[in-house]
């Protein structure tokens, strides 16, 4: 059995979305209900079995701090350590358990000794099964405005929208004062789905990027007709995939 490695706690509670889609995606493609049955000889073992997970929660408020700073150097220097302390506990492969840690990706891609699966191109993977061309990206300011997004859907010609400056800082706020803490607040959601609306009206945008691991916990089930790309979802099919292969 492959161990998937997770540097998570980027933030914590999409981290717990992603260790409970990991155990469900598995357990459904390996023929299981996602609940351990009540006589242990009812099901065969391999409809009974869980992947093998480990996860290196890391400090939050340190990444934080850096990243406002500007300081990519110790940032990546922390996340690197993190993957390759997932190497030496047993991992066959990491992720980065969050979208603003792929800032640094290709960095920490060229230090690491494990392979890593990149959020970014699973979600560019996602888009072109669906046949979306141009989508619109919500997350972190640092997420909206790096270039790992656009440079991954560049190399099939998909085109990556981002917000205006007002609508961008209005969704960094929310995201750093509300979504990493754990706060979800229904006015919150209509605002972004405001935001969403003008984006598709303005910039003609055929699908959303939900570029950041807390938005789905407050945008999913939301009433609109864009296609919504929940990235954690994506990344987690991406790594059960890797599991099982």
């Amino acid at each position: 059995m492959k161990t998937v490695g997770i540097v998570g706690g980027i933030g914590p509670e999409s981290t717990i979305e992603y260790y409970r889609f990991i155990i469900e995606g598995y357990r459904e493609r390996q023929g299981g209900t996602g609940v351990p049955p009540v006589d242990s000889h009812a099901q065969d073992a391999r409809a009974t079995s869980y992947p093998s997970i480990i996860i290196n929660s890391v400090d939050l408020t340190r990444l934080i701090a850096w990243i406002n700073a500007g300081e990519l150097e110790p940032f990546t220097d922390y996340l690197a350590a993190g993957v390759e302390q997932l190497a030496n506990a047993g991992a066959d492969f990491a992720v980065l358990a969050a979208n603003t840690a792929h800032i640094v990706f290709e960095q920490i891609r060229e230090r690491s000794r494990l392979p890593l699966i990149s959020i970014a191109e699973a979600t560019y993977e996602k888009a072109r099964e669906l046949g979306l061309e141009r989508l619109g990206l919500l997350g972190t300011r640092f997420t909206m405005e790096a270039k790992f997004y656009p440079e991954v859907f560049s190399r099939a010609g998909l085109s990556i929208v981002t917000p205006n400056e007002t609508e961008r800082a209005f969704v960094n706020e929310k995201y750093f004062g509300e979504l990493l803490k754990n706060v979800f607040l229904p006015e919150t959601r209509e605002q972004l789905l405001a935001i969403i609306n003008e984006m598709k009206q303005r910039d003609a945008i055929d699908g959303l990027i939900l570029g950041g691991t807390e938005l789905p916990l407050i945008l999913r089930g939301a009433d609109s007709d864009l296609p919504f790309l929940d990235t954690t979802r994506i990344h987690v099919q991406a790594i059960v995939d890797r599991l099982l292969s």
